[in-house]
């Protein structure tokens, strides 16, 4: 990775074409068997895909659980027959065996699956009646607010982990100080960034570093063995989804800044 060029990485680790209008789009990784998507869709109504030459199964949740953050305006997920409404930023977790799709004109709907062995129940997350946790200072410009939509206590989970981060406005770092997680696959999707705003995305070994720029609507994966954090040119937020071996929360590794 230190010797890759910028094109490689961008290859390697950023995903940037998940939202088309009328379509469902997805990227699988075999960092933890995670799949990454996003539904665009518009006038109609958009089913999950199996992806059967991929996953090997006809439904995509035979053996998997998903997460959904609706990351544009009003919309609704169907699933099992019963409507779930999305406003901005809202989530759903869905339970493993369900039949999914996706509608509202206004909304995008970005999702991540993970193999599950066991079932929980569907439960919508409403960004407005999750308790932020306030983190980072004013001084060290990574004042944020961190919503904890899923991730290993109240709803339960087999495997996934999601939720949002809000950089508050004139902070720019998202991550401070970066971390590893050993046993986790952890992957950001950027959103709520102006058109010409940008996030450097440093990822790598510690003391191998490279950086990623990225735009609104964008997401880079982080397998186990490299940091994450970013800075941004204005104000933006960014959802987090992770799994692996575990679905503890703390089961991270800080790494100092002299370690970079």
């Amino acid at each position: 990775m230190e010797t890759a060029r910028a094109v490689d990485l961008r290859d390697d680790f950023l995903i940037d074409d998940l939202f088309h209008e009328g379509e469902v789009r997805a990227t699988y990784t075999h960092d933890d068997r995670m799949l990454i998507g996003g539904a665009l869709p518009g006038s109609g109504q958009l089913d999950l895909p199996a992806w059967e030459e991929v996953l090997g199964v006809t439904s995509h949740l035979e053996r998997r659980e998903l997460g959904v953050i609706n990351v544009g305006g009003e919309g609704h997920v169907v699933v099992d027959g019963e409507k779930f409404e999305l406003g901005h930023l809202d989530g759903l977790y869905v339970a493993r065996g369900s039949e999914v799709a996706f509608a509202g004109p206004e909304a995008a709907f970005y999702f991540v699956s993970a193999p599950a062995t066991a079932d929980f129940p569907t439960t919508p997350l409403k960004h407005a009646d999750v308790e932020p946790m306030n983190i980072g200072s004013t001084d060290g410009a990574s004042e944020r607010q961190l919503f904890r939509y899923a991730w290993g206590e109240k709803l339960r989970t087999a495997n996934l982990q999601f939720g949002v981060t809000v950089i508050a406005n004139g902070s720019v770092w998202n991550t401070m100080p970066p971390h590893l997680h050993d046993r986790r696959t952890e992957v950001y999707l950027y959103v709520d960034l102006a058109e010409d705003d940008r996030v450097f995305h440093f990822l790598g070994k510690p003391g191998a570093t490279r950086h990623l720029v990225v735009k609104n609507r964008e997401a880079v994966i982080s397998p186990p063995w490299s940091i994450h954090a970013g800075a941004g040119t204005g104000s933006y937020a960014f959802i987090w989804a992770m799994a692996g071996e575990n679905n503890a929360y703390t089961d991270l590794a800080p790494v100092p800044l002299e370690d970079l």
